[in-house]
C-alpha cells in the first residue's frame, strides 16, 4: 500500500471517528437535557394530581372543546357513559358535549400515581361524578374507576389515554 493511499485511509478513519463520537455526544446530551441545558426532573405526585383538577375544572367550564384541548392528538378516550371508543379529537369533542350536558363534577376517591420518568406517569383509581339529569333536573352519583395515562408533549402535560368505567355491584 502507498504511503498516499495510508494517509487517505487515515484521514478517512479520523474523521469518521469524530462524526460518530460528535454524534453519540450530541445524542446522549439530547436525551438527558431534552434538547436544551439541564435535565429535567421527574414529576411529583402532586404535580401529577394536579392535572386531574385541571380537567376537572375543564369540565365546569362546559366547553366541550377545552376538556379537548387536554388530551393528546392521538389520545384513546374509553369514556364512563359510551360504550364507543374515541380516538380523536373530533370523538373526544362528541362524548364531552353529551357528557358536560349531565354538568359532572369529578371527586377522587382513591389515586394510585405511578411517575414512569420525567415525561410519562399513570393516575389510576376510583371517582365518583356528580351528576344532573339535563330533563328532570334530578341529581345522581356515577361511581368509576379510571386510568389516565399521560405524557408531556411540547413541554405541556396531554392525557394520551382515559379510560373510565362503572365500579361494578358488590355480589
Amino acid at each position: 500500500m502507498s504511503r498516499h493511499l495510508i494517509r487517505k485511509r487515515a484521514l478517512f478513519v479520523a474523521a469518521t471517528t469524530l462524526v460518530t463520537v460528535g454524534t453519540v455526544t450530541v445524542g446522549v446530551g439530547m436525551a438527558t437535557s431534552g434538547g436544551g441545558g439541564k435535565a429535567a426532573a421527574k414529576p411529583t405526585k402532586k404535580e401529577i394530581a394536579a392535572l386531574f383538577d385541571q380537567w376537572n375544572a375543564a369540565l365546569q367550564t362546559g366547553d366541550a372543546e377545552k376538556v379537548a384541548d387536554l388530551y393528546a392528538k392521538d389520545a384513546v378516550l374509553l369514556p364512563t357513559l359510551s360504550p364507543e371508543v374515541r380516538t380523536d379529537r373530533a370523538g373526544i369533542v362528541d362524548y364531552m358535549e353529551h357528557f358536560l350536558a349531565k354538568k359532572p363534577k369529578g371527586e377522587i376517591v382513591q389515586s394510585e400515581i405511578n411517575i414512569l420518568d420525567r415525561n410519562s406517569a399513570i393516575d389510576a383509581g376510583l371517582y365518583n361524578f356528580h351528576l344532573t339529569d339535563p330533563e328532570t333536573g334530578e341529581k345522581s352519583i356515577a361511581e368509576a374507576r379510571y386510568t389516565y395515562e399521560y405524557e408531556k408533549c411540547g413541554g405541556t402535560w396531554k392525557i394520551v389515554n382515559h379510560h373510565s368505567s362503572m365500579v361494578p355491584a358488590d355480589d
